[in-house]
């Protein structure tokens, strides 16, 4: 089974991610760190160097460019639903999972929004971008995760494992590892 998380910045993708590759022996694909190690720079300075489209670009290629087999995680950054092709790509080969998190607990989350590498942050501020995506994160999805305030990683990841595993992997002890 390959899962896909997507999500606001600061919803948690990639410490739920690895916390679930952890858990079931999967391999964690992290889109953004494919991004930097791909380009050689940070998401922020791809941002203020080329401009979003760029950003854009760059994850939709690192995720077309993806050789995937079964049993991995792949969190991804916040902007991958503006690409069609990317959604396409991650919907037809593994199960997309949006961790729905309030608008509120995003904020305290992101005390480095401003060097986050965030698409669209000077045009639409935060909360635009939020009721923006929101929309766009729910259309893709096949699970949507409701994530609390106090929701802590393994809460998370116990979710996702109620909501999107097969019966038989319902056994694992979230609180190991």
């Amino acid at each position: 089974m390959i899962i896909t998380l997507i999500g606001m910045p600061g919803a948690g993708k990639s410490s739920a991610g690895q916390k679930l590759a952890s858990l079931l022996g999967y391999e964690f694909i992290d889109t953004d760190k494919l991004v930097i190690d791909g380009s050689g720079t940070g998401l922020q300075d791809i941002v203020n160097d080329l401009g979003d489209m760029a950003l854009i670009r760059a994850e939709e290629q690192s995720i077309l460019d993806l050789k995937l087999e079964d049993n991995c995680i792949i969190a991804t950054g916040g902007s991958v639903v503006y690409s069609e092709k990317a959604m396409e790509f991650l919907k037809a080969k593994s199960v997309v999972v949006y961790l729905d998190v309030p608008f509120g607990t995003i904020v305290m989350r992101l005390s480095n929004i401003a060097t986050r590498g965030v698409v669209g942050l000077k045009e639409k501020g935060l909360h635009g971008l939020y009721e923006e995506r929101t929309v766009l994160y729910r259309a893709f999805a096949d699970h949507i995760i409701e994530v609390g305030r106090k929701d802590k990683v393994v809460d998370v990841t116990k979710k996702i494992m109620e909501e999107v595993l097969p019966e038989s992997d319902a056994g694992i002890d979230v609180n190991a590892g």
